[in-house]
């Protein structure tokens, strides 16, 4: 019988799985999934082989993760069998400085990453949730963690590092990275799918609810917009992006606003919702009529075609711009309004530069290194 893994990516509102199977040392996918956490009732979506699916997992409360786990197994259970599965593959975004490749998750290693919550305190926390609701169901298979810092682990000093005091640099305040299990994946697209343009220099934008940028020079990360968290960077849905930290003292001055109330703004109230008053949903503001949807889309798109060109410096020109992700690969007026702003570095239809629009598939990472740490395992 195939081993079968389960890779598992969780946000603060969904829940994406992938099932698959080894199969010549590979894993291949069987099932496509995705559980909305927000859903009322709860339901499972699947798709396999071209057919989707939607099951209600009769779970009264989202809230009880346990119980939404388990109505998820017993439905692929029920479709497909799960006689095979021996692996859990997870995405946790913060791997900080010890954890550079996948690994498999112990008590040692769950505590570990415990302890970098509050750098990622959005997304780490749900990963943690599955990885104990999955350990309780299926006590013995084996689960692994996936990093999205692992990848943009390799930069240099002059990239990685912030003009602070070396003994903050020390406590490991420093730019990280995120979206690495994406950027993994383009990259090894690339390289089947266009091998003369992952040896050159690339810029991929990775724009969904979270969105970053990466400069990729032959296949490996050399700079991030994204930095020691996931504020960083380019506005986003509820994120505001780079922000001037006198911002930050403004707000926390006296008379000011409490930390856990600039926490919410900047994860919650801030980015394209900040912006427009009207939602953080890009199709929202670009059907919309408001003048503030429009504004806010046209910061959004300059402030990453602002982000091309910076990354463009890093790399010493620009080869390909390849847009990923929920925005970068579904929503075309997007792209070609940030092309417009890149038309002077040859971004244009038949200009120098290559715009590709590759799909990405961050569960396939997560199954692929999961299955690499059980073949390396004695």
């Amino acid at each position: 019988m195939p081993t079968e893994i389960l890779a598992l990516n969780a946000g603060s509102s969904s829940i994406k799985l992938g099932l698959f199977e080894e199969r010549s040392g590979r894993a291949v996918r069987r099932v496509k999934a995705a559980l909305d956490l927000k859903g009322r009732p709860p339901a499972l979506r699947l798709e396999a082989e071209g057919v989707s699916d939607t099951v209600e997992l009769g779970v009264a409360h989202a809230g009880d993760l346990r119980a939404m786990l388990d109505g998820c197994l017993r439905v692929l259970d029920d479709r497909l069998g799960l006689d095979g599965l021996a692996l859990a593959g997870h995405r946790v975004v913060h791997g900080g400085e010890a954890f550079t490749g996948p690994v498999r998750i112990t008590e040692e290693v769950l505590a570990a990453l415990e302890a970098l919550v509050p750098l990622a305190p959005l997304h780490q926390p749900p990963a943690l949730r599955l990885i104990e609701a999955m350990g309780a169901l299926r006590p013995g298979i084996v689960q692994t963690a996936s990093f999205d810092t692992a990848f943009h682990a390799g930069q240099a000093d002059r990239v990685r590092r912030f003009a602070l005091p070396r003994a903050l640099h020390d406590r490991g305040i420093k730019r990280y990275g995120f979206h690495g299990l994406s950027y993994r994946f383009i990259a090894d697209a690339l390289r089947l799918g266009h091998p003369e343009l992952a040896a050159g220099r690339v810029v991929v934008a990775h724009l969904g609810s979270g969105a970053s940028l990466c400069a990729l020079r032959d296949g490996a990360s050399v700079e991030t917009t994204m930095g020691f968290s996931a504020l960083d960077g380019v506005p986003m849905a509820t994120r505001p992006g780079a922000l001037d930290a006198g911002v930050l003292l403004h707000l926390l001055g006296p008379d000011g606003m409490a930390v856990e109330e600039v926490e919410d703004l900047l994860y919650h109230r801030a980015g394209l919702l900040g912006l427009s008053g009207i939602s953080g949903d890009t199709r929202d503001l670009l059907a919309s009529a408001d003048p503030a949807a429009a504004k806010a889309i046209d910061i959004f798109t300059f402030r990453i075609a602002q982000a091309v060109a910076s990354l463009s410096v890093t790399l010493g020109g620009l080869d390909a711009l390849v847009f990923t992700a929920g925005i970068g690969e579904h929503q075309p007026e997007i792209r070609d309004r940030i092309c417009d702003h890149l038309r002077w570095l040859g971004v244009a239809p038949d200009g120098p530069v290559t715009v590709l629009v590759i799909p990405t598939d961050e569960e396939q990472v997560v199954a692929d290194e999961a299955l690499r740490v059980r073949i390396a395992e004695p």
